[in-house]
């Protein structure tokens, strides 16, 4: 009996340590955080999952005690491809390089290390489109363009200590070349 009364002192002393590390927390100022998840890019009625990673910054304030708002920029890298049968023959692919986007964050201190949060904005992304052609003659081509659309998604960050926190995040993003990505990420990141 004595052996669990030790484990749940030890128990409760961490979760007061915890608790002492929220109190200090903040949501407030400056912030830098590096991501890497899931990349989901559909173009031709079909879609392809990869790995992408990149970063985020941006800026926090506070309205009262729960609610946190501020400005966001992303930067996100991957390799997304997705190809379809031409219609007279031949494959076309789209395949995405880099995205960019700015957005507004909005949340909610659910505690006072916990946010939760929703984000809307612009976003860009660099792609390629190729066409192999077909047997009978069609013409092969290759370009490479930016596209432009919004973004939306939402998630939640945690507090680790005054400066550390970490996060989990899904992200949508649609493209005027009717082509969009969707992003399942986890970040760690540093306030200033």
């Amino acid at each position: 009996m004595r052996k669990y009364t030790v484990y749940l002192g030890a128990i409760a002393l961490i979760m007061c340590g915890s608790s002492a590390y929220a109190q200090s927390t903040t949501f407030r100022g400056f912030r830098i955080e590096a991501k890497a998840g899931v990349d989901r890019l559909q173009a031709h009625g079909n879609h392809d999952d990869r790995f992408v990673y990149g970063v985020a910054g941006g800026w926090d304030g506070i309205i009262g005690d729960k609610i946190v708002i501020g400005p966001e920029a992303s930067y996100l890298d991957t390799q997304g491809k997705s190809c379809a049968a031409g219609v007279l023959g031949g494959e076309v692919c789209t395949r995405s390089r880099r995205e960019v986007g700015a957005a507004v964050r909005a949340g909610y201190l659910a505690t006072p290390a916990l946010l939760i949060f929703g984000k809307a904005g612009y976003v860009s992304d660099s792609q390629r489109k190729t066409f192999t052609g077909d047997p009978a003659g069609g013409t092969a081509f290759k370009t490479r363009h930016g596209t432009d659309g919004y973004q939306v998604g939402g998630g939640i960050e945690y507090s680790l200590v005054r400066n550390f926190y970490v996060s989990a995040e899904y992200k949508y993003a649609n493209f005027h070349n009717h082509t969009s990505r969707q992003n399942v990420l986890g970040g760690v990141g540093v306030r200033f």
